[in-house]
């Protein structure tokens, strides 16, 4: 076995973490874990063969296995990085090795569905603190991380009452190290929050890509080939990972009806405008639209920038 070397003249804050998943998410925090040597070992554990060669041959790890019980056993960190709807599966697979005062968390866009799925198969002594690091892109995969995803991009906690508070202060403080500003709320606030910061902006996305993909062979390719920015910075969000995605929209159903409901009222409000010919009303609006932009840039979540500032034109998209 060997130990991670990168950031090896830092004082690690975990003897073991275990990454269950090696995609985008996984993948970055292998890398950042070990550029900031947080963890004196790294087990990295995927369903896929193919995926796990794949991280060995990138070095993201220290350990490596497809049996997800073997990769925790002795980590004092545990991170579910796969799609949500895995989570109580992987929870009771792993449930008998994992040693007491261990820390479970993991990186789903959904909380409340994660805490009910992971509590039935919690070991007593082990310490659930749901997370969600807001960093991510359309690519996904060991080869899309990159140890930078989680600077100055917020990471919420979501822990229960009663949880354990040197846990998630531990928590906190891995975080931090991983480059995030970190908040916490409760699980079901924080599902009410990303439906709309999220998961509807993601909802619309796929309609509308979808929508364009049914009229493209009406248009004989002009959709695609006539492509503005707009359309554009759509087919990114559309392009993210449909496993995940679909799983977030069947974990958060509640929230995400409750916020559909309102944009489709708000979405039939502007119909309205635009058929009545109401030019003050959608001046109106899309001012007030365009300083909710103004605010995300003064708050250093986006860059005032032509492609956003990124120099390849792709997007940060949550995960």
């Amino acid at each position: 076995m060997s130990e991670v070397t990168d950031g090896q003249n830092k004082k690690a804050m975990f003897d073991k973490i275990a990454l269950i998943g090696i995609g985008l998410i996984g993948s970055s925090l292998a890398r950042v874990i070990a550029r900031e040597g947080i963890a004196q070992t790294i087990s990295i554990s995927t369903r896929s063969e193919a995926t796990l060669e794949r991280a060995k041959a990138l070095g993201l790890g220290t350990q490596y296995t497809t049996d997800a019980s073997e990769a925790v056993k002795d980590a004092s960190l545990v991170i579910l990085c796969t799609p949500v709807g895995t989570y109580g599966k992987i929870a009771e697979l792993i449930a008998p090795n994992m040693m007491k005062g261990a820390i479970l968390t993991d990186v789903g866009s959904v909380k409340e569905s994660v805490v009910k799925q992971i509590k039935p198969h919690l070991p007593e002594g082990v310490h659930l603190v749901a997370g969600h690091p807001i960093a991510g892109t359309e690519y996904s995969g060991p080869d899309a991380g990159f140890a930078s995803l989680f600077e100055k991009r917020w990471c919420i906690l979501t822990p229960e009452e009663g949880a354990d508070q040197a846990a998630v202060e531990r928590l906190t403080e891995f975080w931090k190290a991983c480059g995030s500003d970190v908040d916490s709320m409760t699980p079901k606030h924080h599902d009410l929050v990303l439906a709309i910061t999220s998961h509807i902006p993601h909802l619309v996305a796929y309609n509308i890509v979808g929508t364009a993909d049914d009229l493209e062979t009406v248009t004989k390719s002009e959709v695609i080939k006539y492509s503005a920015g707009g359309f554009r910075d759509f087919t990114r969000i559309a392009a993210s990972d449909p496993e995940m995605w679909r799983d977030v929209f069947l974990h958060n159903k509640d929230a995400v009806l409750e916020t559909l409901g309102r944009f489709s009222e708000d979405l039939s409000a502007l119909q309205r405008m635009i058929r009545w010919g109401d030019g003050d009303a959608l001046f109106e609006l899309f001012s007030r639209t365009r300083g909710i932009r103004r605010n995300i840039i003064d708050m250093g979540q986006e860059v005032d920038a032509p492609n956003f500032g990124r120099e390849d034109g792709s997007s940060d998209l949550d995960n």
